[in-house]
């Protein structure tokens, strides 16, 4: 089982992928995660990426599509992955299509958490109380400025995937145990068919 969890920042996608990580024996593929072990790992990509990191730059798509597709490549992806930050863009989706195709690979599925924006402030704003600010970005205004990040760069993959069937869209306002129902009931279907 290879997905995609999309939706905006607070949307439970990490709650979600945590769930079927533990569900499916599939593995939660964080592009923050393997970045710093490719670095740490001193891989011939992760020494691109350091050099790049250490000058204060972005890590290009380029090297995060190498640092993924060695990641995929690894025994513990056998059984699939999750892929959690990544793509954040339309190059990215296409860079990560052309990656799956070269090793006869594609995704199962892109599910989107369907969220309203006022709902996910209040959201995150509860969970600044409840925590006292333990996440640095439990603030209304980091959120706000992370959601016009992501409808302008992110929200066009729901086209890009809508476009080619892969995208199932689940209520992420309902219950953590409802969204997991309905994101069961995808893998579900998507399976018999």
């Amino acid at each position: 089982m290879r997905l995609i969890l999309l939706g905006p920042p607070g949307a439970g996608k990490g709650t979600q992928a945590t769930r079927l990580v533990e569900k499916h024996g599939i593995v939660q593929l964080s592009t923050g995660d393997m970045l710093r072990a490719a670095v740490a790992a001193a891989t011939p990509v992760g020494l691109k990426a350091k050099e790049v990191m250490d000058r204060g730059d972005l890590v290009s798509d380029e090297i995060m599509v190498s640092i993924i597709s060695d990641r995929i490549d690894e025994p513990d992806c056998a059984n699939g992955f999750i892929l959690d930050g990544f793509p954040r863009t339309i190059a990215q989706a296409e860079a990560l299509q052309d990656l799956l195709a070269s090793k006869a690979m594609k995704l199962d599925t892109v599910i989107e958490l369907k969220v309203d924006d006022k709902i996910l402030v209040d959201r995150i704003e509860t969970r600044a109380r409840e925590t006292g600010g333990a996440r640095a970005d439990d603030n209304a205004e980091t959120l706000k400025k992370r959601l016009k990040v992501y409808y302008e760069q992110t929200a066009p993959l729901i086209d890009f995937y809508s476009k080619r069937d892969m995208l199932q869209s689940v209520d992420g306002m309902a219950s953590i145990e409802e969204v997991a129902r309905q994101i069961d009931a995808v893998l579900l279907q998507n399976a018999e068919s």
